[in-house]
């Protein structure tokens, strides 16, 4: 007894494993970054009605692949709990049960967008001009089928990365940007079919992503067999505990959306260089959280094992570590962006106004990434993986509304600040601090140690 005491309280991860668990979902995080703009500046020769084509539907898009991460991050805790404890064949099967949801929710969001593009197109931005509206058609058309592969591959790599391997799914990404760079060229550039050819693009690197990736899954080692997914059985206690963590994560981000449409209507009454400040804004700070965001996914896997394995201790003892180092990455980007915001604005050729505000909110948010950021995004992830997710998604919803969206009018427009776009930013890392404080103090008064996730 005394012996398996001992052997309970070894270290689950050791300093190499973290290390192979972060250095690839860093690399992946910027491939990601990557592709989107390569995207971009691809379209962009297409002419505006293309771009703006694209643009619309990936609006629609973004909040899919969120809905997508949400579910597949329930999996992923399901998953690497049943690793803590060893359970090899409980991991198999919620492996496979992940890919059930996952495929049956996306092919019923291919058939809706399918059948009801042109409606949910209108709905949502109104009357567009016609080419606009022809592009933003064939755009949603072709990546609407590619919804089924991106859900498989989002599920694929959630489970690997809970098995601790997140080199598969940053080799995943790599093949994907060159693929869909590829296709893009030839069918943007060599036949001229403007969003045509980039949803083209999307698809065939989303297929091959998805083929990749159940590939890996089949090879010996990892148990989850084609033939083993084909022969169906729902096993619905696993498929709760999955929903009990992706639910409210899903329903987290999809409001998070929500409210960062509420406030870009606000942005887009300061005028044009306003809006042209915020995206490029958005654009380079969000190259900047790339390390942070991959330590949290590492929290994901890390704390989730640790609470299947029952080592509550060992799942606050690397909490506390990969905060520090999120804080450690953050801290310098945050440095690095507070001193050259002005360098990498000039980079994108704005107005001298669009550029003087892009600088200004780079740096509101370098002080925020600075001081808080990881307690607001890197902590919230334990308490995720440990079956806490009701709790983050009720503080995320009330401190976006509250701070973000109700903040954004009040320090940009009322008052007397009028502070304009510098406002919305500053509501922004307030909605930061709120959020943190309350996680911080879940975190210390230790309820999340008590929840259970799987029988």
């Amino acid at each position: 007894m005394e012996l398996e005491t001992q052997a309970r309280q070894a270290p689950l991860f050791s300093r190499g494993d973290l290390r192979r668990l972060i250095v690839p979902l860093i690399i992946e995080q910027f491939l990601l970054m990557a592709v989107g703009m390569a995207d971009t500046v691809m379209v962009t020769t297409a002419g505006e009605a293309a771009v703006s084509g694209v643009s619309l539907v990936d609006g629609i898009n973004i909040l899919i692949i969120q809905i997508f991460s949400a579910l597949s991050t329930g999996g992923a805790v399901v998953v690497a709990q049943y690793m803590g404890r060893e359970e090899q064949h409980n991991v198999k099967i919620a492996s496979r049960q992940l890919l059930y949801i996952m495929t049956g929710l996306s092919l019923l969001l291919t058939a809706v967008a399918m059948v009801l593009r042109e409606g949910i197109l209108s709905l949502i931005f109104g009357r567009v001009e016609p080419d606009v509206m022809s592009s933003a058609l064939v755009y949603f058309l072709l990546t609407a089928a590619a919804y089924p592969f991106i859900g498989i591959y989002n599920a694929g790599a959630a489970l690997f990365r809970a098995m601790g391997n997140s080199r598969v799914s940053m080799f995943c990404t790599l093949i994907i940007n060159i693929i869909n760079i590829a296709v893009n060229a030839i069918f943007i550039y060599g036949f001229g079919m403007g969003a045509a050819g980039a949803g083209i693009g999307t698809l065939v690197s989303r297929i091959a992503a998805a083929v990749i990736i159940m590939v890996f899954l089949n090879r010996t080692g990892h148990g989850i067999g084609l033939a083993d997914l084909l022969h169906i059985r729902f096993r619905w206690g696993m498929i709760r505990s999955i929903l009990f963590v992706g639910i409210p994560n899903g329903l987290e981000n999809g409001m998070f959306q929500v409210g960062k449409l509420l406030v870009l209507g606000l942005i887009t009454s300061f005028g044009t260089s306003a809006v042209a400040a915020n995206a490029i804004g958005n654009s380079i700070a969000g190259v900047v959280n790339v390390p942070g965001m991959a330590i949290g996914l590492s929290v994901i896997t890390v704390v989730g094992r640790c609470m299947g394995a029952g080592e509550t201790d060992q799942a606050a003892l690397y909490t506390k570590k990969l905060v520090g180092l999120s804080y450690l990455c953050m801290s310098a980007m945050g440095v690095l962006l507070f001193f050259t915001a002005g360098f990498w604005v000039s980079l994108f050729h704005l107005s001298a106004e669009a550029a003087r505000m892009a600088a200004q909110v780079l740096r509101i948010s370098a002080v925020g990434i600075i001081v808080i950021w990881p307690l607001a995004f890197t902590l919230p992830n334990s308490l995720r993986a440990a079956g806490d997710a009701f709790y983050t998604m009720v503080v995320s919803q009330v401190t976006m509304f509250v701070c973000r969206v109700a903040l954004s009018y009040v320090f940009a427009c009322s008052w007397g600040l009028n502070m304009g776009l510098a406002g919305v930013w500053l509501a922004m890392v307030t909605d930061w601090v709120v959020r943190a404080a309350f996680f911080l103090l879940r975190y210390r008064r230790g309820k999340w140690k008590r929840i259970k996730v799987i029988a």
